[in-house]
């Protein structure tokens, strides 16, 4: 069995770059409870989008989603979530909607559940949009 992974800032290397591990880093064994299995399951998904998504993306999303930044999280969620809503105005695009709730959901339970039924939706009916899964990053 491998070992839930730290929560520091430190390089990692995985598929294409390295990136830094956050604090929505996988545990590899979900809590027996329902909802920790819909989060484990949230986070999962989540991490599989991630990987899908071009290197920088993926490096400013992770940066995002790191512990210390819930106020940027809250703000940039917030601002993504209603530029979702006007995206029928020009240079906003409904793109920003889920993207928002992502960041969103890390810290509001709310949107975490809207999140993890986005998420859940994204994989039945695009399964090509996640990453395949690989197993938990090795740090050496």
């Amino acid at each position: 069995m491998t070992t839930v992974p730290s929560r520091s800032s430190t390089p990692v290397a995985v598929g294409r770059h390295s990136t830094y591990r956050t604090g929505m880093d996988i545990p590899t064994a979900p809590s027996p409870s329902p909802a920790g299995t819909a989060e484990h399951m949230r986070r999962r998904r989540l991490e599989r989008l991630l990987r899908r998504l071009p290197a920088r993306g993926e490096q400013a999303m992770r940066w995002l989603l790191q512990p210390g930044r819930a106020g940027l999280r809250l703000v940039l969620g917030c601002l993504l979530a209603v530029g979702g809503v006007f995206s029928f105005l020009p240079v906003l695009g409904l793109w920003m909607l889920p993207l928002g709730l992502i960041l969103l959901a890390e810290d509001v339970p709310f949107f975490r559940r809207l999140s993890a039924r986005m998420l859940e939706w994204i994989e039945r009916r695009h399964p090509n949009w996640m990453a395949p899964e690989t197993g938990p990053p090795h740090s050496s």
